[in-house]
């Protein structure tokens, strides 16, 4: 049984920072590319940032230079650092495991950034 568990969310001021975690099970994780996506309110669901297996790394514009992915292949985990956070990037996040045909999503974590 696949699981992604994430972790890490809350309610942080503007500016402020919050490193979301992503644990993983069931899969081969280091063949994965593993990802962020976060969908705020009224909002479709959004990439941040992707990770692949080799370690490269994608974000999105309005995250760049602001957040960090990385991943922990012995433990299973994908991390999500985010610094000098807005209100806008107030979402639920959503880690996410993507190989070829096979991807699955965890449960979400609720970021909320007060003005």
């Amino acid at each position: 049984q696949v699981q992604l568990v994430e972790s890490g969310g809350g309610l942080v001021q503007a500016g402020g920072s919050l490193r979301l975690s992503c644990a993983a099970s069931g899969i081969v994780f280091s063949i994965y590319r593993m990802g962020w996506y976060r969908q705020g309110p009224g909002k479709q669901r959004e990439l941040v940032a992707s990770i692949r297996s080799g370690g490269s790394t994608t974000y999105a514009d309005s995250v760049k230079g602001r957040s960090t992915i990385s991943r922990d292949n012995a433990k299973n985990t994908v991390y999500l650092q985010m610094n000098s956070l807005k209100p806008e990037d107030t979402a639920v996040y959503y880690c996410n495991a993507w190989y070829i045909t096979r991807t699955y999503w965890g449960q979400g974590t609720q970021v909320t950034v007060s003005s």
